[in-house]
């Protein structure tokens, strides 16, 4: 009896009969029954809040222990209401109330013990697909709730990497363009090498019914997700986000100091050309995957969506270091750009921007 009452409210609230099948695979409901999904969203009063850019810094300590362990782990979709950019609202799908999601850490053997929490003021069903975990739909179908519901799922992390993780429901591109996604990262057993600073960013496109910079509340842009037109382009959810000017760099580190990015591509249709500007990657690990050698001193490298990297970067001389998608429209019209302060002493050695004329060797133009 709950049961067949359970899928008559998640088929009121647009996941159809579709809901055994859920998942990376299933196909869409139509335009008008996402519209309509869509609309109930907006149509509802969701909490506003200061702001849905996940810090960059928020991350788990890095796992210190020889055996496989039981680690629990809460998600919560959250609708939430909040500034793209200054003077601009949009209705966000989040977990946890942030963009990317809680970056997941455990370790490979580990056994995963997940609550799955979707809020009963929520307007929608959702659920999570973790590409991390063997099983059908990476869990989209165990952890499918309507508002108020509770689900659990638990799994084994048997290959090291890191993940995306994703809400899969019948409409999962508008749920994933609204802000569903983030990364669950499986440490090798022998663990990562020792780093002075972590940092976690996600990139994805924004579909509203305005322009970048126009004023006012967006709404959601069905046509224009359909087209792969975003309006906005973003990293952790927000227009220049994780800059000076607005929530502050991603990081402030100093001279001689290695960083560790982890960075997932949300999309739900464009890939990254990732690029750390004025630096390279000093060594790159394509897909997250933990068991290859990585790549070393690369300028740019694709993201596809629904997929990460990890990435380390130095910083032999002070300065605000440009993280960006190549794609260079998106920066400098859509928003997509990230900055890491580096402090330190000057090396005009290795980097000059005002050098004194004469005194080395002609080059020929």
């Amino acid at each position: 009896m709950f049961e067949t009452t359970r899928r008559r409210v998640l088929q009121a609230l647009g996941a159809g009969g579709t809901v055994a099948a859920a998942g990376c695979t299933v196909q869409a409901p139509s335009a008008e029954a996402a519209q309509e999904q869509r609309d109930r969203v907006e149509q509802q009063s969701t909490p506003t809040v200061d702001r849905v850019a996940a810090d960059p810094t928020d991350i788990p300590e890095p796992i210190d222990r020889d055996e496989p362990a039981e680690v629990d782990v809460t998600l919560r979709p959250e609708e939430v209401t909040a500034e793209v950019e200054p003077g601009v609202t949009f209705d966000y799908m989040t977990y946890n109330g942030q963009v990317p999601g809680p970056m997941v850490r455990v370790r490979k053997g580990d056994t995963v013990n997940l609550t799955f929490e979707n809020l009963s003021e929520n307007a929608l069903p959702h659920n999570v697909d973790f590409h991390a975990a063997a099983g059908p739909g990476g869990g989209a179908e165990a952890t499918m709730t309507a508002p108020g519901e509770t689900a659990h799922l638990k799994f084994e992390a048997r290959y090291p990497g890191a993940y995306i993780y994703h809400c899969a429901v019948p409409n999962m591109d508008m749920h994933i363009s609204a802000g569903m996604f983030g990364i669950i990262l499986v440490e090798p057993e022998d663990g990562l090498p020792e780093v002075d600073t972590e940092l976690y960013l996600g990139q994805h496109e924004l579909y509203t019914d305005g322009q970048p910079g126009e004023g006012g509340k967006h709404s959601f842009d069905m046509a224009a997700m359909k087209n792969e037109n975003p309006t906005y382009v973003v990293m952790n959810g927000e227009k220049y986000a994780m800059t000076p000017d607005v929530h502050g760099s991603a990081a402030t580190v100093s001279t001689d100091d290695t960083a560790r990015v982890f960075f997932v591509t949300g999309g739900p249709n464009l890939t990254s050309s990732f690029h750390p500007i004025g630096n390279v990657w000093e060594e790159f690990w394509p897909q997250g995957s933990l068991t290859t050698e990585p790549q070393t001193h690369i300028q740019t490298s694709p993201v596809a969506p629904g997929s990460t990297c990890i990435a380390t970067m130095e910083f032999p001389v002070p300065g605000n270091f440009k993280l960006v998608d190549h794609a260079l429209s998106r920066v400098t019209r859509r928003g997509c750009l990230a900055v890491v302060t580096a402090e330190g002493e000057k090396r005009p050695d290795i980097f000059d921007p005002n050098p004194q004329q004469g005194g080395g060797e002609t080059t020929p133009a």
